[in-house]
């Protein structure tokens, strides 16, 4: 069959409340304009994330009524500790309650001040866990992950030249270790090859810099390497992961992503020693080694869903519903980037309002009028997220890129949501011409997405809605 179902039957619902235009308007006032302020329940379609937004199998919830909830050794740690080292090799098994807590503890382990740490492209909490002790994010991402349209498969790749300039600097800064993200989310969810992750290890280990991957999204990285890559179509997704996992000395993973759950995550490493050194932290500030900060119920539903993951039926519906949407959108003239990746849709904000500046943030302009037009809730990944103020000058500088992404939620929505919104974005791209730009009036010094404020930089036009 050429049609491509979901490999799963609902068996539960949640009700959706549907709003109108008028109040969405006094919503999203309300939030200074930033979607992150605006309340779950005020949403129609929720693409904010794809991180804990999975909706859990009947395995999942079964495993978790039989979890062990006893503070030290409890059984579900060690059944998580098993699935982990089966998958990615990794011996040691640190659970924390999620993605940054590992960052935080790896990185005040190993970071000093003035050390540089470089990545295909450092996330938004990577980067400031790093910049938060004094050290730089370096970001050397493939010379095509500035071009959107462009279909080269592995946009995720880092720049092996410039990792190779920079390694060879007499001056340059300690490095303690390097990362990769796969995929990589600021580059539009695309994977990096696995040709590309072996030459940036040959690179790193002639410096004898070890690598640590950013594994938030391996399955889907494995699944694209899959398809994208011919001498890779007949292997298993679990052999794709052996040979990825095996170039590195450790992971840092989100398990709120591809582990298929709604919090946790973990360190995995090769170095008892390290991980000795993490296991005294972690009790300082997460929680007991076999819990870190999660229910017993939580190392149960992590441990399954890495095993669910690897479903190759499962990873084709992924794909194939993300294409759906990718082509959906290419119909009506949107641009986005291409080839699309799995966990979300990014939407080029810079090529959709042209006429909006980088400094009055055109992919927060499209997320709003997306929550105006049809209570769909995006992301901007773009100059709010990743804009950076010059330290010399005090100028404030722009992102690489200006992205909107729409994340996809794991087996949580349909395709009749999905035509909901091409139709959303259709409606907003044929009115681009009236939309303004907006200004941030109030932010943090970090993670400013999270909860700045904007106000409108002119008065809108009246703003007509589909429903």
């Amino acid at each position: 069959m050429r049609t491509v179902i979901e490999p799963f039957r609902v068996k539960t619902v949640e009700p959706i409340k549907f709003t109108t235009a008028s109040e969405r308007q006094a919503i999203l006032s309300r939030a200074g304009y930033n979607l992150f302020s605006v309340n779950a329940e005020d949403v129609i379609v929720d693409l904010l994330t794809d991180s804990g937004t999975s909706a859990l199998s009947h395995e999942q919830w079964a495993a978790m009524m039989h979890a062990d909830e006893s503070y030290a050794g409890c059984k579900s740690f060690f059944r998580l500790r098993e699935t982990v080292e089966k998958i990615f090799g990794f011996p040691e098994v640190i659970p924390v309650h999620q993605g940054r807590a590992a960052e935080r503890l790896l990185f005040g382990q190993l970071v000093m001040s003035g050390d540089v740490i470089v990545s295909n492209t450092h996330f938004d909490t990577t980067r400031a866990n790093i910049e938060a002790l004094g050290a730089t994010a370096l970001d050397l991402p493939s010379r095509e992950f500035l071009q959107s349209a462009s279909m080269y498969p592995f946009k995720g790749d880092i720049d092996l030249e410039s990792v190779a300039d920079f390694l060879s600097r007499k001056d340059r800064p300690r490095m303690p270790f390097a990362m990769i993200t796969i995929t990589n989310n600021a580059a539009g969810g695309q994977p990096a090859s696995l040709e590309n992750l072996r030459e940036y290890v040959r690179l790193l280990r002639a410096h004898d810099i070890p690598l640590f991957i950013d594994a938030a999204r391996f399955a889907e990285n494995a699944y694209l390497i899959k398809l994208r890559s011919p001498e890779y179509a007949n292997q298993s997704i679990e052999q794709i992961v052996k040979s990825i996992f095996e170039l590195a000395e450790g992971c840092l993973m989100s398990a709120k992503k591809d582990g298929l759950s709604n919090i946790g995550g973990f360190l995995a490493l090769r170095d008892k020693q390290l991980a000795s050194r993490l296991k005294e932290q972690l009790i300082l500030t997460e929680g007991f080694p076999t819990y870190g900060g999660l229910a017993g119920r939580d190392l149960e539903s992590i441990h399954v869903g890495l095993n669910e993951v690897l479903d190759e039926s499962y990873l084709r519906y992924r794909a194939v519903s993300a294409e759906y949407l990718a082509r959906g959108l290419l119909s009506h003239g949107i641009p986005i980037s291409t080839p699309p990746g799995m966990h979300a849709i990014y939407v080029d904000a810079g090529r959709f309002l042209p006429h909006i500046p980088w400094h009055e943030f055109p992919g927060q302009v499209l997320v709003c009028e997306l929550y105006l037009e049809a209570g769909v809730r995006a992301c901007e990944i773009g100059s709010v997220m990743f804009g950076k103020t010059d330290p010399s000058t005090g100028k404030a500088l722009p992102a690489k890129s200006e992205l909107v992404r729409l994340a996809l939620p794991r087996r949580a929505y349909s395709q009749s949501h999905y035509d909901y919104v091409i139709e959303a974005l259709a409606n907003v791209f044929d009115r681009k011409a009236s939309l303004a730009g907006l200004k941030m009036v109030e932010a943090p010094c970090r993670l400013r997405h999270f909860t700045a404020r904007f106000e409108p930089v002119a008065t809108r036009a009246n703003l007509s809605a589909s429903c």
